[in-house]
């Protein structure tokens, strides 16, 4: 699924069908554009936006398109506006590296400015930007415990009931008519939930890889793989791979 081209279409092409789960007991909401709300909690989760990548590897001699900040926070603001969360909590690579916050041009901390207005932001931070978010308007942290569940960037070793977090940017494959499709997606066997890689040029770890390994009761893992209007639910059996 292309994530640029879904940051430009209408507001009714992406109002897409939600699926509900649960995490440790906890009421999870699934949004097909990749956000997880948690209504208890008035929460809305996003993880891995990678904002400033393009510039990032500019930086370094290497191009990207410009395009990813804009396109990933216009995606950011429409869940903003579908779901009207009290607390919003970005988990971890929120920018590619740790200069990318102080750097990001003025327009796009307005866009975040606007965003966070009336609200309660949370940045946490991960392995590519552990300063935290600079300059930019909430708290950064290294994890959270909040509402009987810990947010954190990189998922803790072996069982973790009520985790919630990011890093591995998990995705599956499932094969149906002869075809083959991947796709970015929520992974949780009810204890624990990976959150899939929210920015528009992030890539993919499939939940084969060994460094899944450990992190969940297999039996139990759905994947629930991202399109471009609903949420396909897969177990992890049927997966390809």
């Amino acid at each position: 699924m292309n994530r640029v081209a879904l940051s430009r279409g209408t507001e009714t092409e992406l109002a897409g069908a939600l699926v509900e789960t649960e995490v440790a007991g906890i009421r999870a909401v699934l949004d097909p554009m990749g956000g997880l709300l948690l209504p208890a909690l008035d929460m809305l989760v996003v993880s891995d936006l990678h904002l400033e990548k393009g510039s990032a590897f500019a930086r370094r001699g290497m191009m990207l398109p410009p395009y990813d900040t804009l396109a990933t926070l216009t995606l950011v603001a429409r869940l903003i506006v579908r779901h009207d969360p009290k607390i919003v909590v970005s988990l971890g690579d929120t920018f590619h590296d740790r200069v990318g916050a102080a750097l990001m041009p003025p327009a796009f901390r307005e866009m975040i400015a606007d965003m966070a207005r009336g609200r309660e932001w949370i940045w946490i931070a991960g392995n590519h930007d552990p300063d935290g978010a600079f300059g930019l308007p909430g708290i950064s942290a290294d994890s959270l415990c909040h509402g009987g569940l810990t947010f954190r960037h990189e998922p803790g070793p072996g069982p973790q009931p009520g985790e919630i977090a990011g890093h591995l940017h998990p995705a599956a494959i499932v094969t149906r008519r002869e075809k083959s499709v991947r796709r970015a997606c929520f992974a949780t066997d009810g204890a624990r939930l990976l959150m899939p890689a929210f920015g528009v040029t992030t890539g993919g770890l499939d939940l084969n890889h060994r460094a899944m390994t450990g992190l969940f009761n297999r039996p139990s893992l759905i994947a629930h793989l991202l399109g471009r209007d609903r949420i396909y639910s897969v177990r992890y059996g049927n997966l390809r791979g």
